[in-house]
């Protein structure tokens, strides 16, 4: 059996003579040091992952596929291991955990299904029938390296990481410092069920000199985070002429049209605001909704908001659980002043939880917010939403397209009028 202990599993990494301390976000007490990674160090981990790669690429898909199921079983029979893991390091609630842990299971599963017909050879059409015979054969591009965020670390490494061994890669994964050990376990049960221990290797260190030494290295990049480290992941992904996969922040905006049940959109809005307490990228931030139904939505959202229980517990007694660190807590806070400083009006929440622990923070809901705002146009990365009004639905989709994200958004109403909607430029 694998060895959960915090020793076995960070044994994978080199012993280095930098570490940074790994914080439980419920308490503020350290759990333990992580070992910091050189770029010389990563460069060590990229070429035992190439040197792999080629007896991986040669291995049967029906045979990855084997191995990527019975990962998927193993996932499935350590699930409370995982979840204790997830809520260890993130601080999540156990509902937020289990949602992320079936986003992994569902991911392992699903490439693991497809792959053989994905990667089938397939006939093509040529300029030329019949003289000329063309088919599309799918190769492996090498090594892959993942780089992952802290607040969804089983997800979405598994969904990068799947996908990329299933094509005949290996990976080399960057793991967030808080967040190291649930991906350790998670490779170590990939092991076990079959998966080459080169095939997927793991680095731990500072963001610039781990990231940038991965990007430097590898033959593909995935990248999730924040919009400027991915303007230098790109940036030095195309000067190596290297592809790359970036998913970014967002302000992403929900409209509700006066078609909508408001007490069901309420919910719906709420659902998606604060997940994870709203640290997830596609999180809702922003409502519009009629100037005429407005004090109606918002009297409906503030309930629902208020009836959130925060806290932090390893069974479903809570909706929503900490912020992940005090970079995350001062970020919430710095937003708030500053838009209350200016002129928005607070509805709810708007206060830390210091008694639950360092880091909670309530549910909160703002509404006439100015332009001049940092929270107008900037992510929060909180259980932070804004209600807006809007006088015609034209205007609400202008308001709602006047960003420089554009990575998720939401339309409620009738189905025909949200279709129309949603499928506005």
């Amino acid at each position: 059996m694998t060895d959960t202990s915090i020793a076995g599993l960070t044994s994978h990494f080199p012993k280095t003579d930098a570490t940074a301390p790994v914080i439980n976000p419920a308490n503020g007490k350290r759990i333990y040091e992580l070992h910091q990674l050189t770029a010389e160090q990563v460069a060590i981990e990229i070429d035992r992952a190439r040197d792999a790669q080629d007896a991986w690429a040669a291995t049967a898909v029906t045979t990855r596929a084997d191995i990527m199921l019975r990962f998927h079983d193993a996932m499935h029979r350590e699930q409370d291991k995982l979840l204790d893991l997830l809520q260890l390091e993130t601080g999540k609630s156990r509902q937020h955990a289990v949602e992320e842990f079936h986003g992994a299971l569902g991911a392992a599963r699903y490439f693991a299904k497809i792959a053989d017909k994905a990667l089938s050879h397939k006939k093509a059409k040529t300029g030329v029938p019949v003289i000329l015979k063309s088919t599309v054969s799918h190769v492996p591009v090498g090594v892959v390296g993942v780089i992952i965020p802290w607040n969804y670390p089983l997800a979405l490494a598994v969904m990068d990481i799947s996908p990329a061994l299933m094509a005949g890669n290996t990976v080399v994964q960057k793991s967030d410092n808080q967040t190291t050990l649930v991906s350790l376990f998670t490779r170590a049960l990939a092991i076990e069920a079959g998966l080459p221990e080169d095939a997927w290797r793991i680095v731990a260190g500072e963001g610039p000199t781990v990231g940038n030494a991965i990007t430097d290295g590898v033959d593909y990049v995935a990248f999730t985070g924040s919009t400027n480290t991915g303007r230098v992941v790109a940036q030095r992904a195309a000067a190596r002429l290297i592809g790359a996969s970036l998913e970014l922040g967002g302000k992403n905006p929900a409209i509700v049209l006066p078609s909508a049940n408001l007490a069901k959109a309420a919910r719906q809005v709420a659902a998606g605001a604060f997940g994870n307490g709203g640290q997830l990228c596609v999180s809702l931030s922003r409502i519009y909704v009629p100037n005429a139904l407005k004090a109606e939505f918002e009297r409906e959202f503030v309930a629902v908001a208020e009836s959130l229980k925060v806290g932090r517990s390893n069974d479903f007694s809570f909706d929503i659980g900490t912020l992940t660190s005090a970079a995350q807590l001062a970020r919430v806070q710095r937003f708030l002043s500053d838009a209350l400083a200016k002129g928005a009006r607070l509805l709810t929440g708007g206060h830390q939880l210091a008694d639950l622990g360092p880091y909670f923070f309530e549910p909160t809901v703002l509404t006439d917010i100015p332009e001049d705002a940092e929270i107008y146009r900037e992510e929060v990365f909180g259980p932070v939403i804004s209600i807006y009004g809007y006088e015609s639905v034209d205007d609400a989709i202008n308001m709602a397209n006047d960003s420089v994200y554009g990575l998720n958004s939401a339309v409620f109403g009738s189905e025909s009028e949200a279709k129309k909607v949603a499928a506005t430029d």
